[in-house]
């Protein structure tokens, strides 16, 4: 079986502009009008990262453009990209930013479709029309979704899972797939202060749980969804190290409006205050200890591939340390459903895994019904 390995890259993220069209219900940043970055700022900012590649960035760099809404300064996007490509013609890089998809006219459509191996653009798409424009200010009807599956067929879309949107899951996953699109590279939980774990979500999530597993089982493996497509074995191969899930503060730098560098996209002042900010620079983020929390590591079975985003532990528990544990149980349930899938396709096809994989693929899956199941009994699993 062909193993494809993974791209290494540096990725560091430019942020074009504070400003965004629109005005997401989930949205946890701060939007102003004034905030934008000039050419010289973006092109002093693409110096210091081309100056700063790591040696470990065997496969170049990966330039993202963010915002706020990053189209808005489309323009500018067109000057960083040339300014790069003339500066920098030897360093392979590619450039991606994710949007609303709600501003492409003919002009832009028109350019990044000539640069569209250069210059990728990832959808933000919440599923159908009715939850999308629930979630995201109504506009739905103003993206061309066509015009991303007909570009980047492989790149998906991004999803953001609200508590409206939690009891249509399995329809918007399906409504995705339906428009081309085979992969669906994250279905994100809103950041907010509601409680994931609450039991109302629990009892909505189970059965859109139940009926993507019968979804993606009947796909016969060619569509893809990163919410139940679990690295199942690492929970057996991987409980020895200690890592930090995120590149924060090594790998992704972050530069802000005014060329400042943060240690990551998280980390901007449309999220913190300033105190905050000053506070988490002082971190050494070399030191992995920092972004470990020993009581998951050393007590939960699904530490090395349960999610977590350093700067939103941060934002809730003012330490990139301790992780917020408001979403333990909703990711446990998440992990039965990806374990039972991959169950089944196991039964079905079990040439598919090597030997290796597939002996601690079944280990993992044991060890997860026996761990987590007995706690969502009371909900009918």
């Amino acid at each position: 079986m062909e193993v494809k390995r993974k791209k290494i890259r540096f990725v560091p993220s430019i942020c074009v502009t504070h400003d965004c069209n629109l005005n997401c219900t989930y949205c946890y940043q701060r939007h102003d009008r004034t905030g934008k970055m000039t050419l010289d700022t973006a092109k002093a900012c693409i110096d210091d990262i081309f100056h700063s590649v790591p040696d470990y960035a065997v496969d170049g760099v990966e330039v993202g453009f963010i915002g706020g809404e990053p189209l808005l300064e489309f323009e500018l996007l067109k000057e960083v990209f040339s300014y790069t490509r003339s500066r920098y013609p030897d360093v392979e890089t590619i450039f991606y930013a994710t949007t609303n998809g709600t501003l492409l006219d003919s002009e832009m459509k028109a350019w990044f479709t000539a640069h569209r191996r250069d210059f990728v653009l990832g959808l933000s798409l919440d599923g159908a029309r009715e939850t999308h424009n629930a979630n995201r200010s109504g506009s739905f009807d103003r993206i061309d979704i066509d015009f991303f599956r007909r570009n980047w067929p492989e790149q998906g879309v991004k999803m953001t899972l609200s508590a409206y949107s939690i009891p249509r899951l399995a329809e918007n996953c399906r409504f995705v797939h339906s428009l081309g699109f085979r992969s669906i590279r994250g279905v994100n939980l809103a950041e907010g202060d509601f409680d994931w774990d609450d039991d109302q979500y629990i009892e909505l999530l189970i059965p859109q749980l139940s009926e993507l597993v019968r979804f993606y089982l009947d796909s016969g493996e060619t569509l893809s969804n990163q919410m139940l497509d679990r690295r199942l074995a690492a929970c057996e191969t991987e409980r020895a190290g200690r890592h930090k899930w995120c590149g924060i503060g090594t790998g992704c730098p972050f530069y802000d409006v005014d060329g400042k560098k943060y240690p990551c996209s998280f980390i901007t002042p449309m999220t913190f205050s300033p105190e905050e900010i000053a506070d988490i620079l002082r971190t050494d983020f070399t030191n992995e200890d920092n972004f470990i929390d020993d009581s998951c590591r050393e007590s939960c079975y699904m530490f090395p591939i349960c999610p977590t985003c350093s700067g939103a532990n941060y934002l809730k528990n003012k330490s990139f340390k301790t992780r917020d544990k408001s979403r333990c149980r909703i990711q446990k349930l998440v992990l039965l459903f990806a374990a039972d899938l991959q169950a089944r396709r196991i039964v079905r096809n079990p040439e598919a895994l090597n030997p290796g994989a597939l002996y601690h693929t079944i280990e993992a899956i044991k060890n997860i019904r026996a761990l987590y199941l007995d706690e969502f009994q009371r909900f009918g699993l």
